[in-house]
């Protein structure tokens, strides 16, 4: 293990309550070496991005799975830019359409992962975006 491992949140905004690839995800990444922070259900913009101040994290992935997406992503990148973290990549799972990939994209999503991505290529994209 690193001396240095990558610390990631894991987080789970809104109101779903499926978490079941959030923890597959938390998961591989911790078997991968790095320490997950996992916030739990039902997080706010607010709890996400405090939890990410007080955690030092290097990346933050979030998991949604309600369509929200483009109400809840633009008001946590919003945040993290008004704290200072505008250098902590941000990774969305989820169930997200195909015409709204290249809109989180544009607005500085690190990473846009659906249903059957590989879990190594979450690592490595990880991975890529703290280096």
């Amino acid at each position: 293990m690193p001396d240095n491992p990558i610390r990631i949140l894991i987080a789970k905004p809104g109101l779903d309550g499926h978490d079941r690839g959030a923890k597959v995800i938390a998961r591989a990444l911790r078997d991968a070496g790095m320490e997950v922070i996992y916030t739990g259900l039902r997080q706010s913009p607010i709890m996400i991005v405090e939890a990410a101040l007080q955690e030092d994290v290097n990346a933050i992935g979030v998991s949604i799975l309600s369509g929200a997406h483009q109400v809840l992503v633009p008001r946590i990148i919003d945040l993290l830019n008004d704290n200072g973290l505008y250098n902590v990549p941000l990774f969305v799972g989820g169930i997200i359409p195909d015409n709204d990939v290249e809109e989180l994209i544009q607005l500085g999503v690190a990473g846009v992962f659906g249903p059957g991505t590989s879990t190594s290529d979450i690592v490595s994209a990880v991975r890529e975006a703290v280096s």
